[in-house]
């Protein structure tokens, strides 16, 4: 029997895929033109090649409509800089007059009160016995870091290649780019820590005698031992040029340290003299300096002028936990407290140009599939509130939970209130 000419017809070839590197420039850049600002900033880091497209087509547009960009102010100088002044001014935009969204998941089995945002990802932790990282785009779980015993967590960072901890009186460190490992230092090496920042090869540890701890990571020995405080360092901030910000349960002062040259230098608000600071923030870009106390004041130092504060301002009439700004962004910082508003601050005059709860309702769900089980992200949507709003305290606490941390992206902030849910607001 012979066989059929179905049976000789040879099956089909699978069609292959078009890949974005089969792309022209032209098709790039036809692609690029339907993507906002943002996007297009965010697709010029991706590799070179893409960034000349992007500059080509920028490049083009000047020569074609000089004027194009006439009601926003750019900078003399390259590429690069246009690109990430437009950047910081999408970002404020955003922030102050953009309509915006809270999604909220349920990420730990407990309450949390610390997260660190770097790269696209943020961290949490502080509360139970694991450290959970997140894609701040799809709010799935990426890893987890437990704790290696009873101990507890009391403060960690991250980079791209370690999550170092603070763990009890000892410092930890988890691999991030090897097999699962953690590497400890001897027990009982400080007494009773507080606060920790740490850039590679060191943290830094602010403990309760009002002495911070230098640690070096690879020695994993404590290098130096300063005082900074009469009482406990309950904050601080360490930059890349190893100057250290402290601050003190009895505010005082905040102390600066200069680690290369060890000189040390306190800096006086008038506003602190009977109040703790609870929290500082430092912005390499324009070296301001920016604290927040337990009564709700914020000030700002610029560190070219160190003899005076910039600005001082009650932002708040209660506790302010934590503040936070883009690595690049000089015009605006985020501001969270016991009270439960998001505030939007000018860096350069402190005025507060915009105030945020979320609504009481949940407009929407949606079911996200990640580690350790699934879980559903409610959508709720943010209320700006405006001046005449004053009474915030007869608001539903249920608009504003406590925010005990947060961290600040591009267009977007990372919040935790002490339970056991994860906040991401979108501005848009």
């Amino acid at each position: 029997m012979e066989p059929s000419a179905a049976g000789l017809r040879r099956p089909p070839k699978k069609a292959r895929r078009t890949r974005i590197q089969d792309l022209s420039d032209d098709s790039l850049g036809i692609i690029f033109a339907f993507l906002d600002l943002a996007e297009v900033i965010r697709c010029s880091v991706v590799c070179s090649s893409w960034r000349k497209v992007i500059h080509r087509r920028y490049q083009q547009q000047q020569k074609n409509d000089p004027d194009d960009n006439s009601q926003i102010s750019l900078p003399t100088g390259s590429f690069s800089e246009h690109l990430e002044r437009l950047a910081m001014l999408t970002h404020r935009f955003a922030l102050v007059d953009g309509p915006a969204k809270v999604f909220q998941w349920r990420g730990h089995s407990v309450g949390v009160n610390q997260c660190r945002m770097k790269m696209g990802h943020f961290l949490t932790g502080v509360g139970d016995k694991v450290m959970r990282l997140w894609s701040a785009e799809s709010y799935k779980c990426l890893d987890e870091y437990v704790l290696p015993d009873k101990a507890p967590l009391i403060d960690f960072d991250f980079d791209e290649s370690k999550v170092v901890g603070l763990v009890g009186t000892r410092i930890c460190i988890w691999s991030r780019t090897e097999t699962r490992s953690i590497l400890s230092s001897r027990d009982a090496l400080f007494p009773k820590g507080l606060c920790m920042r740490y850039v590679d090869p060191e943290a830094v540890i602010g403990c309760e005698d009002g002495k911070v701890r230098i640690f070096d990571m690879y020695s994993r020995k404590v290098t130096q031992i300063i005082k900074m405080h009469d009482a406990p360092v309950t904050c601080l901030s360490f930059s890349d040029d190893q100057l250290l910000f402290t601050g003190s349960s009895q505010g005082r002062s905040i102390a600066l340290l200069d680690l290369s040259s060890g000189q040390q230098v306190s800096l006086r608000g008038s506003t602190y003299a009977s109040v703790g600071i609870k929290t500082l923030c430092f912005n390499p870009g324009s070296n301001y300096l920016f604290a927040g106390s337990t009564a709700g004041h914020a000030c700002c130092w610029d560190l070219r002028k160190q003899d005076r504060t910039l600005w001082e301002e009650r932002v708040s009439p209660n506790v302010l936990y934590s503040m936070h700004h883009l690595r690049n962004d000089k015009s605006t910082l985020v501001i969270g407290g016991i009270d439960g508003v998001l505030r939007v601050v000018d860096q350069d005059s402190g005025e507060v140009i915009a105030t945020h709860i979320m609504e009481e309702s949940s407009s929407s769900s949606s079911s996200s599939a990640s580690r350790p089980s699934d879980r559903n992200v409610t959508v709720r949507k943010v209320k700006k509130l405006s001046s005449s709003d004053d009474r915030i305290d007869l608001m539903s606490k249920a608009c504003r939970p406590r925010i005990t941390c947060l961290a600040v992206g591009m267009r977007k902030v990372v919040t935790t209130h002490n339970d056991n849910c994860i906040r991401v607001w979108k501005f848009e």
